[in-house]
């Protein structure tokens, strides 16, 4: 429960409202955490790229970077309203 907190307050320090999401003990079998869609799906889109499909960084520091650069390539491509290519299938 430690760790959470200091998610928590370490957030509130940012700004930003952390709401921790957990599973209900009398719930059996896969049932669906609220928002974890969100999250699911920016690891998808970050998945796309060749780059973040593998731990090549060796600093943290980079991977940061590296994940800048996916999101910023992909808000580009959206603008300019361009389907996006993937190395996946070739």
């Amino acid at each position: 429960m430690g760790c959470k907190t200091a998610v928590v307050e370490h957030g509130a320090t940012l700004g930003i409202d952390v709401e921790i999401v957990q599973r209900d003990p009398t719930g059996a079998g896969f049932v669906i955490q609220p928002r974890r869609w969100v999250v699911e799906r920016t690891f998808g889109w970050l998945m796309n790229h060749r780059r973040l499909a593998r731990d090549y960084e060796a600093l943290p520091a980079r991977s940061k970077a590296v994940i800048h650069v996916a999101m910023i390539n992909l808000m580009t491509r959206r603008l300019n309203a361009e389907t996006t290519p993937t190395w996946r299938g070739t």
